[in-house]
């Protein structure tokens, strides 16, 4: 908010002095905070740094001039002006303007008599004038980040009023160093998230915000004190101006808060994973940034073995949607804790509402296997209740994901039917309803299993029979009357009774092995619904 020594210089009642830059034109950037007139030389100790020193040099002495800038320049002074006349007549003396230059301290001298007064009220009028618009800015970024708290902005569109407001690069990132959200501004993406998580680690600040000169960050921890759970950096190359200060604190009061009044429990983090899940699974093209976007979130994408994979609740019910939908949050963070504790990078998120889904990101030079026995070990152990984890086959480009992403959810569909004590299951695990999970939208399977099962179906919904049920424990039997009738909880003289309706029924032989075939297909193919 202050003005620089140039700017000040180039002021009306300064030119009017005829001012000549002599020695010191590297400080010309440096900013002017107040402007003081002083003629003794022992003034350095009552300045406080960033004055703009005023004399006509009548009370400085012969000797000792080196010394006196020398002063000036160590309590940080902003530069000197000398006017002539009073004690110099044509210049200053050789010694100020060596010992000026050396120190980088701008050094004017006024050939015309200039009135200082008017000198102090010019730039003070300059520096009051920054100031109210530094404040007025304030007030307007005050009155915008308020208005995307009341609306439960996300945090992308307060990343993204954040780089309009600044003008500069910002990322939003966990205390992991992981980057949640970013906005570059309009540069290049990829060169922002190089290296991040490395980059970040190596700036720490002590205070709640502050601005790190070796890295050009201006950072603002995000969270309530003694809940952080986050860092916002704005790249700034120059020192931020107060206004971006303010940008940055009010960013991240906005983002506190929308992370403790969002409606559903699901992390900031899940979010981003569901995010990049959904890119991935998507028909569009992927983003050109999609690799580094997910680098930075510590799951590499390229040269790595990539391994789709879909966990299942085995216990939630269909219909119950918002119960599904917190089971899935819980089953997600999980998953994400197991991939942790196993220390495998993964994207972890709920991307529909019957699953969870994760891309695993294991190195070239480790084995699969060992990876998926433990992430499922984990997932088992952390999770609330019984699930089914699926993996679809192993791919090493981004563009081969969504197939195994895909398969994955195939497999957890068919297999949920059968869950097993299996650790995880691959495609071969479920065989035939595998088969028939991926054939399940074809309208030609669902007419054969409406042929073979119509009339069944509309004799137990007309008199509340339960042959269908005794014809299932029948075919999950291979076939065995004893042992399905045990499986049915009736004597085998009742059961007997009740296949022979089955066989009235449907027209069809039980003691023919293809007829009963048919039947559990279309059994099978009716139980993994519409």
């Amino acid at each position: 908010m202050y003005p620089t020594v140039a700017e000040v210089v180039a002021l009306p009642v300064i030119r009017q002095g005829k001012p000549r830059l002599v020695a010191g034109s590297a400080g010309l950037s440096r900013r002017v905070r107040w402007v003081h007139v002083a003629e003794i030389a022992d003034i350095a100790p009552l300045l406080r740094g960033g004055e703009l020193v005023l004399t006509t040099g009548v009370m400085l002495p012969e000797s000792g001039l080196g010394r006196y800038v020398e002063e000036l320049a160590a309590v940080g002074c902003a530069g000197l002006i000398v006017e002539l006349g009073r004690r110099w007549r044509d210049d200053v003396p050789a010694a100020l303007v060596t010992e000026a230059e050396r120190h980088g301290l701008p050094l004017v001298t006024l050939t015309e008599e200039t009135r200082y007064v008017a000198v102090t009220e010019a730039v003070v009028g300059l520096i009051v004038e920054a100031q109210l618009a530094e404040l007025r800015a304030a007030e307007q970024v005050h009155e915008t980040f308020t208005a995307l708290t009341v609306a439960g902005a996300e945090p992308s569109e307060v990343l993204r009023e954040v780089a309009r407001t600044s003008g500069l690069a910002v990322v939003l990132e966990t205390l992991g160093h992981d980057v949640l959200a970013y906005d570059a501004a309009g540069h290049d993406p990829a060169a922002l998230l190089d290296d991040w998580a490395a980059r970040s680690r190596a700036v720490t600040v002590s205070e709640r915000t502050a601005y790190d000169t070796a890295s050009g960050w201006l950072i603002t921890i995000v969270g309530a004190r003694g809940a952080d759970w986050g860092r916002l950096v704005l790249v700034s190359p120059e020192p931020p101006p107060h206004r971006h200060v303010v940008v940055a604190e009010r960013a991240a009061s906005a983002l506190a808060v929308h992370r403790l009044v969002a409606r559903d429990r699901e992390s900031l983090e899940r979010q981003t994973h569901r995010t990049l899940l959904a890119q991935l699974l998507g028909q569009s093209p992927q983003s050109p940034d999609l690799g580094a976007r997910a680098a930075a979130l510590g799951v590499p994408l390229e040269r790595r073995q990539l391994i789709g994979v879909a966990i299942r609740p085995v216990s939630v019910l269909q219909g119950q949607t918002l119960a599904t939908q917190e089971v899935l949050r819980d089953l997600a963070e999980a998953t994400a804790l197991a991939a942790r504790r196993v220390t495998v990078a993964a994207l972890v998120g709920v991307v529909d509402d019957t699953s969870v889904r994760a891309l695993l990101s294991v190195p070239m030079t480790v084995g699969v296997e060992g990876v998926l026995r433990k992430v499922a070990r984990e997932v088992h152990r952390t999770a609330a209740s019984p699930v089914v984890i699926a993996v679809g086959t192993t791919v090493t480009s981004t563009t081969d994901v969504r197939r195994s992403l895909g398969e994955a959810a195939h497999v957890a569909g068919a297999a949920l039917r059968a869950p097993g004590s299996q650790l995880y299951h691959r495609l071969d695990d479920v065989r035939l309803r595998g088969l028939l999970h991926l054939l399940r939208e074809d309208e030609r399977v669902r007419a054969f299993a409406d042929r073979e099962l119509g009339p069944l179906l509309a004799r137990d919904l007309a008199q509340g029979s339960r042959l269908v049920e005794l014809l299932r424990c029948l075919c999950e039997n291979g076939g065995n009357k004893s042992a399905a009738a045990a499986a049915a909880h009736l004597s085998r003289t009742a059961y007997y009774q009740q296949l022979g309706r089955i066989e009235q029924v449907l027209g069809v032989s039980l003691e023919d092995p293809e007829s009963v075939l048919s039947l559990y297909v279309a059994l099978l193919v009716h139980e993994m619904g519409p």
